[in-house]
């Protein structure tokens, strides 16, 4: 049995300390609304479970608190618009010596609250730490494969909410399944090109943390990123469909910084483009829907 801290009780930060309670482990959640670090002194791990936009200033409020070589389970999805910086990234900068890890894959917290089948896959820069932690959190309900490959499942856990906004807005418009279907296909390509001009391995996107977390993301209403969409497509502002959204849409805040990220390392994505225009930009939805399907015809795979 380990000490495990989970920082963040939202929905998905309440599952994983479920989780990790089922396991055996003993867990101690620490949040803004209860900030008392006490209850970190001395633990094993632990998970980061807060908005991408929220990991520096949690991890900063934390950081006299747990050990400096601490193994730490990044659970948030996004890109940090300040920097550009991936969540491991945001880790290594503030706790320079912890071990950073990732943890995503096709799950919504009340499906893993539900003991619903689920399974995810963690990555660690060494395969023998991923292996450990999978093993020690896995449940038979919620099964945890391992990787090496951190900045591949950290690329697929950012990017899909981008392309689940899309998938959302066209089926918003009532564009049909099978364009949702093209919109998935093709947006997993811009994400596979992505990941191989970041350097990250294409067995990894093929994946439970890029095409798998990707095909639930985008045919949900349970996600937030698509619900955001749908509502944008049906007619609602970006400012009004945020607003309605039940909690914090990680992909209109990762938009702008993946199109940079693209536009700077040289990679054609079409669809995040369109995502970035009509979130970042006020453009209309029927504009960049007419705009993607005026795009000269080419080779599928390129």
């Amino acid at each position: 049995m380990s000490r495990i801290g989970v920082l963040g009780a939202g929905a998905w930060g309440t599952a994983l300390a479920h989780v990790a309670e089922r396991a055996g482990h003993e867990v101690h959640v620490w949040s803004r609304s209860a900030p008392d670090l006490e209850p970190l002194a001395g633990i094993d791990a632990l998970i980061l479970s807060v908005p991408a936009q929220a990991a520096r200033d949690v991890l900063t409020a934390v950081k006299s608190a747990v050990s400096v070589e601490l193994p730490l389970i990044i659970s948030s999805k996004g890109i940090e618009q300040a920097t550009g910086l991936f969540m491991n990234e945001v880790v290594a900068d503030v706790l320079p010596s912890a071990n950073p890890m990732v943890i995503s894959g096709p799950s919504f917290a009340a499906d893993v609250e539900k003991g619903l089948p689920t399974a995810v896959v963690l990555a660690a820069s060494r395969l023998e730490e991923a292996r450990h932690w999978a093993e020690s959190l896995s449940l038979p309900q919620f099964r945890i494969y391992a990787s090496d490959d951190v900045k591949g499942v950290e690329i697929g856990g950012a990017l899909k909410n981008v392309l689940a906004i899309a998938c959302g807005i066209s089926d918003g418009r009532g564009l049909g399944d099978s364009a949702r279907a093209a919109l998935t296909t093709r947006g997993f390509a811009e994400l596979t090109r992505f990941a191989a001009r970041l350097g990250a391995r294409p067995e990894t996107l093929m994946g439970l943390s890029g095409l798998g977390d990707l095909l639930l993301t985008c045919s949900s209403r349970q996600s937030r990123n698509y619900s955001f969409g749908h509502a944008i497509g049906q007619g609602k502002s970006v400012a009004d469909a945020l607003a309605a959204s039940r909690g914090v849409v990680e992909g209109a805040f990762t938009v702008k910084v993946a199109r940079s990220l693209a536009r700077k390392h040289g990679v054609d994505m079409p669809i995040v483009d369109a995502v970035h225009a009509i979130v970042d930009e006020s453009a209309s939805p029927e504009d960049e829907i007419a705009r993607l399907l005026s795009r000269p015809l080419g080779p599928e795979i390129r």
